[in-house]
C-alpha cells in the first residue's frame, strides 16, 4: 500500500424516530460545509434523502456504520427496531437533539395515556366524523395481502431508555456549528470526551451566557404569556414577567431564540448538576417572587399557564414528573 492512498470513507447514518423532523433536515443546516463532509464520509442511512431500505440496513455487517445520528424519540415499535438495529450496526450512536436525549415535544404525550390519545383523535376531536369508533390496528388483511403498522405504545421514551448511547448532541434542533464541531472531533480521533457525555454544549447554564440585563434585586408581581407584554429588548425575561428556562439549560446554543426576543424553553437539556429542569425551573421561580404571603404568592403562581408543559416542554421521559394517576 502507497503511503499517500486515499484513507477510506467513514459511513455516517441518519434516522428520523418521533419528532418534526427538523434534526433530520438541520443536517443540511451546514450549508457548504457538507462538501468537507461528503469528502470524508459517505451518508449509507438517512430516509428523508436517501432509498435506502430498512432490509440494507438489516444486511450490514455489524459496526459498519461509524457515526448513527438518532434523532427523535421513541414512540412505537418501529422506532424501537431501528434503535436497536441501528446500535447493532454502529460504532458510534448520538442521541441527536432533545427529543432523542429528552423525549422532546412527544414526550409531553407521557402526561397522558395512549387510550386517552387514542379516544381524543380518533373520535371526540372537533373535526372527526367516526360514528362507528374505528381505529387503527397493527395488522389488517384486504385481497391484496396483510397491512402492517406500527404498534403505538403507552409511553414515550428517551434513546437511552431503550439502547446504549455514546454521546449526546442537545437542541431543537443542534446548532449547526455545533454539529460539525462534534462530527470534526469524531472524524479526527482527538478530542473525544468519555462515553456518555453531552457534546456541542456547555456545562454553565444559559443565563451565564445570556447578556440581556440582570438586577441583584429581582421581584416579580405577576408572570405573562409572551403575546400579553411587550419585550423591551434588554432586560433578563424572568425580571419582565416572562418564564425563561435559562437558569435550567446549558449554554452552548449562543442563546439565539433570547437574540430574536424570544425566551428560553430548554431544547439544550439540564446542566449537569441539574437532576430534574422542571424541578430546577420552580425553585428559580419562587426565588423571584415578590412577597412573603401565602395567599399573594399562590395568586402569583397560578398566573403561570400550564406550568407542566412549561417547566417539562422538553423533558418529560426524562425528568422526574410523571403521568397523572386516575383511580
Amino acid at each position: 500500500m502507497e503511503n499517500n492512498e486515499k484513507k477510506s470513507k467513514l459511513n455516517l447514518a441518519v434516522y428520523w424516530g418521533a419528532a418534526c423532523g427538523g434534526c433530520c433536515v438541520s443536517v443540511l443546516d451546514v450549508h457548504e460545509k457538507v462538501l468537507d463532509i461528503i469528502e470524508v464520509a459517505d451518508f449509507v442511512f438517512w430516509p428523508i434523502a436517501l432509498d435506502t431500505k430498512y432490509k440494507d440496513v438489516e444486511a450490514m455487517p455489524d459496526l459498519h456504520i461509524d457515526i448513527t445520528l438518532f434523532n427523535g424519540a421513541i414512540r412505537n415499535s418501529e422506532n424501537e427496531h431501528l434503535a436497536k438495529l441501528l446500535r447493532q450496526k454502529s460504532k458510534i450512536l448520538i442521541a441527536y437533539g432533545s427529543c432523542a436525549q429528552l423525549g422532546g415535544i412527544p414526550g409531553l404525550a407521557n402526561l397522558t395515556t395512549k387510550e386517552e390519545l387514542l379516544k381524543r383523535v380518533y373520535e371526540d376531536s372537533e373535526s372527526t366524523v367516526n360514528p362507528d369508533k374505528i381505529r387503527p390496528v397493527t395488522e389488517f388483511d384486504v385481497p391484496e395481502g396483510k397491512l402492517t403498522l406500527p404498534e403505538f405504545y403507552n409511553d414515550v421514551r428517551t434513546l437511552d431508555q431503550v439502547v446504549d448511547v455514546d454521546y449526546y448532541l442537545p437542541g431543537c434542533p443542534p446548532t449547526s456549528d455545533r454539529l460539525v464541531e462534534v462530527f470534526t472531533a469524531v472524524v479526527s480521533g482527538s478530542d473525544l470526551p468519555p462515553k456518555g457525555s453531552v457534546v456541542g454544549a456547555e456545562a454553565k447554564s444559559l443565563c451565564d451566557e445570556c447578556d440581556r440585563k440582570k438586577s441583584e434585586d429581582k421581584a416579580v408581581k405577576r408572570f405573562y404569556r409572551p403575546w400579553e407584554i411587550e419585550d423591551d429588548g434588554e432586560t433578563c425575561f424572568i425580571e419582565q414577567g416572562l418564564i425563561c428556562m435559562g437558569p435550567a439549560t446549558r449554554a452552548g446554543c449562543g442563546y439565539r431564540c433570547i437574540k430574536g426576543n424570544s425566551p428560553c424553553r430548554g431544547c439544550y437539556g439540564p446542566t449537569p448538576e441539574i437532576t430534574d429542569p422542571g424541578a430546577k425551573m420552580l425553585s428559580a421561580i419562587a426565588t423571584v417572587i415578590d412577597s412573603n404571603d401565602p395567599g399573594e404568592i399562590e395568586g402569583i403562581i397560578n398566573q403561570i399557564e400550564d406550568p407542566a408543559g412549561t417547566f417539562y416542554r422538553m423533558s418529560v421521559p426524562a425528568g422526574i414528573l410523571r403521568r397523572k394517576i386516575t383511580t
